[in-house]
């Protein structure tokens, strides 16, 4: 599976290394799925497939198969990722949750041919994995090798044919869904007809998941059930946002902030105490984030996440200067720059979600994330490919 540029996950991501220029970072969310394939191995799936070896035995085999499943990911991953590079769309790098692995794309694929080579080489990587393995069981069975080494062998060999089966699938963003889109994309010469189609039938895989989890948990396989269930989740919402983000990158990409900015910005002064703002201000225009002008001359900004710090006993005595974040490139961006440019600083890792706007060294306007989104979302409602007649 590969993804546009998206938000962080909710988990801290850990650089683990690098290789042939890629990145390959693991979420805290993948040790859960891990745990999970090391446990339901070891407690089920060998003891029923080979009942005389010691519990010890079960333990250590399905850690095995948890640290296969890993680099078998990584594989898959990196098949992707060299295509992609191959075809000048640069790839931040590989990351690994509790969904599997994601290929981080920085842009779309330039023509439906590189779309389509790099979403079924994963597949074919996993294919060709799976056939590895089962060669390589095969072998060790006639070597009469350990039975646990061949358990394990034979089980990643089933497990990547089974990752590939399910990327297969014509739902977007799996690697199916994206080979679909490549056929469409050249077919009706329209990405984004291609995209909203894909992601449709994406949502409609997702939400049968999602049923299938439910009816597995009303029939008594409750972790299968939840599986399926956060699978199908998971499926559902990046079929949705990935069509989202590719409307929002056309839109934003190559246009000035001050396009999108929201203009005549209320402002506080320095001395107000923090009782006023919040009674005045807060409470009045329900925005999270003030510009501090001193006159005409921008000194920096208050947030309501300043107020975390400061007793409401003190608030009467308190000043916003007092509150202030002072005015820096961290929270201050200039109209004229191209607003990709900012949103993919927001969409970092601890980005902010709110800058103020300056031209020639006066404040403008402010933009958000949020102001972004509410654009983002009317252009759906009106511009959509299914309202098209």
């Amino acid at each position: 599976m590969n993804s546009e540029v998206q938000r962080a996950a909710p988990f801290r991501s850990f650089h683990l290394f690098t290789l042939f220029g890629f990145e390959v970072k693991l979420d805290l969310s993948w040790l859960l799925l891990a745990l999970l394939i090391s446990w339901s191995m070891g407690a089920g799936w060998f003891p029923s497939r080979y009942p005389e070896l010691s519990v010890h035995l079960y333990a250590w085999m399905g850690v095995a198969v948890a640290v296969g499943v890993f680099f078998s990911i990584v594989f898959h991953e990196f098949s992707h990722s060299i295509v992609a590079r191959h075809y000048g769309m640069p790839i931040r790098g590989i990351t690994l949750f509790i969904f599997g692995g994601v290929a981080e794309m920085e842009s779309e694929p330039p023509d439906p041919k590189a779309e389509f080579l790099m979403a079924i080489a994963g597949p074919i990587s996993s294919f060709l994995l799976a056939a590895l393995l089962w060669g390589s069981a095969a072998i060790a069975q006639g070597a009469a090798w350990p039975q646990p080494v061949i358990g394990v062998l034979s089980t990643l060999a089933v497990i990547n044919f089974t990752v590939a089966v399910f990327n297969l699938v014509p739902a977007f963003p799996l690697d199916g869904g994206r080979v679909l889109r490549a056929a469409l994309w050249h077919w009706r010469r329209d990405l984004h007809e291609a995209t909203f189609i894909s992601s449709r039938i994406g949502r409609g895989f997702g939400t049968a998941l999602m049923i299938l989890g439910v009816v597995a948990i009303v029939g008594g396989n409750l972790i299968g059930g939840m599986w399926w269930f956060l699978i199908g989740l998971f499926v559902r919402g990046a079929a949705s946002s990935s069509y989202q983000q590719l409307v929002l990158k056309d839109m934003v990409e190559g246009q000035p902030v001050r396009r999108f900015m929201r203009s005549g910005p209320v402002t506080v002064a320095p001395s107000l105490s923090v009782e006023e703002w919040v009674e005045e201000y807060v409470y009045r225009h329900h925005y999270k984030m003030y510009p501090v002008l001193d006159g005409s001359r921008l000194l920096g900004c208050v947030t309501v996440d300043s107020l975390q710090g400061i007793r409401r006993d003190d608030w009467s005595s308190t000043r916003v200067a007092d509150l202030m974040e002072s005015r820096s490139a961290s929270n201050t961006v200039d109209a004229g720059t191209d607003t990709m440019a900012l949103l993919t600083d927001i969409l970092k890792p601890g980005g902010r979600s709110r800058f103020m706007v300056v031209e020639d060294d006066r404040l403008v306007g402010v933009i958000a994330l949020k102001d972004l989104l509410e654009i983002i979302a009317l252009k759906l409602q009106i511009e959509s490919p299914g309202r098209r007649t």
